[in-house]
């Protein structure tokens, strides 16, 4: 049996409890996701976007699903104490993949903007989300994406009307908890109309120590004049396989912001696709991975200048250690007419041990002639002579080492805009880097 012929077994014989237990904007789009499905399979190495992780081998493992969505006994608000001083945030919580709606804490979000259960939004403002639901991510093109859209049943939704401007920052903490090896099939939908703002926070944590495997599918819609800020933080473990497709289309004039930090993983392949629809819309891309033991991290990346007059701006980091391995590809697309486009595609890479193993592929297709366009890539070992310098200033060799680390991946760290996150991920580098693992202080799931 092939790895995908279980899951279609599976979806033909459950097929109507997942849909019982889903909406019907979600449902609509499993016929179609399922099609493609079935003719895509899983991607391996041999298709050129996924050459450096053959995703099929992560679904091999049987793993279990709650299709029926029985109550997950966990109090997240009890046992998740973030320790992010000075950060007041509206902070939320998805359990595997169902919006946590018990007990909700009182947000004081501002008048109209919705964050809760794509599920029941979709029910309740049906117009809404049938609007923006599903399309970005096309599932005839991507295999993970198809299988998620076949098998998802609830999500997020985060809405922010027109010129709202979202002042507190929101947390959303997606919890991983099993008893047995379990997938979990999410799904975040973000809607920002003209002239909105926020920011929004992303943590990955994983209460048990079983095989965890995560498909999530992002949809970011920025209206004209918009400016949105994502943080994205990895905090797992190395029994853990996370494959995130995030795709984000632009309009004129907005900011939008991303930055994806893996500081503690086992698998994880990150999609980002960005289309810059509008003259004047504004990317910043950002990535960071700490990886050591055999550890897998690798981002894939497309920005696309559809129009004149658009900038972009992208940077990725890594550290490897051990037997770890890291892979990066970028493609920065430039259409015909797309002038006065200004890019720029910078990757740095840190090899600790002669065992670990980096893949770089920055790419630029430029089909205007009037941009200003540059990419490039590096890997490298620890510099031998500031090594040296330390040491001879009194500095243990573990020490200097520790600091060079620290300073590289500093430069994505000091890209966030919220200055307590920032201020806490120099802490939590830190202690990665020491060998500690990545604990909040209180915080039940990290104990």
């Amino acid at each position: 049996m092939s790895v995908e012929q279980q899951y279609i077994d599976l979806y033909a014989q459950c097929e109507a409890m997942i849909c019982t237990h889903s909406s019907e904007i979600l449902n609509s789009a499993r016929a179609g996701a399922f099609a493609d499905f079935k003719r895509l399979g899983f991607p391996t190495r041999k298709q050129e976007n996924y050459r450096y992780t053959d995703v099929s081998k992560c679904f091999v493992p049987d793993y279990g699903l709650n299709l029926n969505r029985l109550p997950i006994p966990v109090d997240p608000y009890e046992v998740f104490k973030c320790d992010v001083p000075n950060m007041s945030t509206s902070l939320f919580f998805v359990v595997n993949d169902s919006f946590y709606k018990k007990d909700l804490p009182k947000s004081n979000l501002p008048e109209g903007v919705i964050f809760g259960s794509l599920k029941d939004v979709a029910e309740q403002r049906p117009e809404l989300i049938e609007k923006y639901y599903g399309k970005l991510a096309d599932t005839s093109k991507d295999g993970v994406t198809a299988f998620n859209t076949t098998f998802v049943q609830d999500g997020v939704v985060f809405y922010v009307p027109k010129n709202v401007v979202v002042e507190k920052p929101i947390q959303l903490v997606n919890i991983l908890r099993g008893d047995v090896n379990f997938m979990m099939n999410r799904r975040i939908l973000i809607i920002l109309e003209e002239g909105a703002q926020a920011r929004l926070l992303i943590c990955d944590h994983a209460m048990d120590h079983v095989n965890f495997l995560a498909t999530q599918v992002v949809e970011i819609y920025a209206g004209e004049n918009t400016v949105f800020d994502m943080y994205e933080l990895e905090e797992t473990h190395t029994s853990t396989v996370r494959l995130s497709n995030i795709y984000a289309k632009q309009e004129a004039s907005s900011h939008l912001l991303l930055n994806n930090m893996t500081l503690h993983n086992g698998i994880t392949r990150n999609t980002t696709e960005v289309t810059l629809a509008g003259p004047g819309a504004e990317t910043h891309l950002y990535g960071m991975a700490i990886a050591d033991k055999n550890q897998h991290v690798d981002n894939h990346t497309f920005i696309d200048h559809a129009v004149p007059d658009c900038e972009s701006k992208e940077l990725f980091k890594y550290v490897l250690d051990d037997h770890a391995v890291g892979a990066f590809a970028g493609i920065v697309l430039v259409r015909p007419g797309a002038q006065h486009t200004n890019a720029q595609q910078t990757n740095r890479n840190l090899c600790v041990t002669r065992d670990a193993r980096m893949y770089t592929q920055p790419q630029l297709e430029i089909y205007a002639d009037d941009v200003k366009c540059s990419h490039g890539a590096t890997i490298g070992q620890l510099d031998e002579n500031a090594l040296f310098y330390m040491r001879a200033r009194g500095i243990s060799a573990k020490e200097a080492r520790l600091l060079l680390m620290f300073a590289f991946v500093n430069e994505v760290i000091d890209t966030i805009r919220l200055d307590s996150l920032k201020d806490r991920l120099h802490l939590l580098v830190e202690k990665r880097f020491r060998g500690e693992l990545n604990k909040c202080q209180g915080c039940a799931i990290c104990k």
